[in-house]
């Protein structure tokens, strides 16, 4: 089929890429525009676009889909369908109607659960433990389109969002492609979402990244594991940001919320009475490191409250 593909983060490249490797003609790629990045703030491109002019496929980076003028180019580029992978931009109707296969999106998540920006994550915090990606045609509501396809993973006890994040990629471009395959053959099944079984993913804030160790420790353990690798769960020690990479459940120890019970390991009592332990943390300033090496720099007494 001919194809307009827009996406713009590494997760939706695999989608591109086994598109590209079906025999499906990509005839443009939208994306979002260069970024500042690095000490030097160079202009970055998205992965999607390094893709993309890697396979000499046309980008467009428009600031605004709400102009007309991405329509115009749309309407001559003329493609059977539109794929929407992580994009980050909201395709005004005009544009979800356009082409006569409809619009597909790519969604991490087993709809009607996890509409929204972040539900990888949201999905790791909650404690799930099976995830998945969501094919469905676009309509002008906020991920409640008519699904398609569903592929589902294990989400482990000590899975990290940007591991789901990995094996979620992965599906998303197998099941892409069977979506295009059975969409071309006319011998596909649209399933309408059931709206009360729906809950929303909203964008992640660094806000969320402060631990609450009055929380049991399986939420700590969550935030931390749902937060890695970005905005990283925090808390305050010794007047200083100490950031966690890397924890596990441990025990019950019966100590106040926050309560440095053990130091090798590292383990920090809950407010369910159970501990978490802590295996790679980074206080400010310095790098990330075993708990092991930050004793070494950085001597801390039993008894310790972390957080206030």
């Amino acid at each position: 089929m001919r194809l307009v593909f827009m996406g713009t983060p590494e997760f939706a490249v695999p989608c591109l890429e086994h598109i590209l490797q079906a025999g499906h003609q990509v005839c443009a790629v939208y994306t979002q525009p260069d970024k500042p990045k690095g000490r030097g703030y160079a202009l970055t491109p998205p992965p999607v676009k390094q893709s993309a002019v890697k396979h000499g496929i046309p980008v467009y980076q428009p600031k605004t889909l709400k102009d007309g003028e991405a329509l115009a180019q749309l309407q001559e580029l003329k493609p059977d369908c539109i794929v929407v992978v992580a994009y980050g931009k909201i395709l005004p109707p005009e544009i979800i109607h356009l082409p006569g296969k409809g619009c597909i999106n790519v969604h991490a998540s087993l709809l009607p659960k996890y509409r929204g920006a972040a539900p990888i994550q949201w999905s790791v915090i909650n404690g799930e433990e099976k995830s998945g990606v969501t094919t469905m045609f676009m309509d002008e509501g906020l991920d409640t389109g008519d699904m398609l396809l569903k592929a589902e993973c294990f989400i482990g006890a000590d899975t990290t969002s940007g591991e789901l994040h990995d094996r979620l990629s992965d599906l998303g471009a197998d099941l892409i492609v069977k979506t295009l395959f059975q969409l071309e053959k006319g011998d596909i099944t649209r399933k309408k979402q059931e709206d009360s079984l729906s809950c929303y993913a909203p964008m992640l804030d660094k806000q969320l990244s402060w631990i609450d160790w009055n929380k049991t420790a399986n939420d700590v353990h969550n935030l931390i594991r749902g937060l890695q690798p970005w905005p990283v769960a925090q808390t305050k020690f010794t007047g200083k940001t100490l950031k966690i990479h890397k924890s596990r459940l441990a025990g019950p120890f019966g100590k106040q919320p926050g309560e440095v019970v053990s130091l090798r390991p590292f383990l920090v009592c809950c407010g369910d009475g159970n501990a978490v332990e802590l295996l790679e943390v980074q206080l400010e300033g310095k790098k990330r490191m075993a708990a092991g090496d930050f004793f070494r720099g950085h001597p801390v007494e039993l008894s310790t409250i972390l957080g206030g």
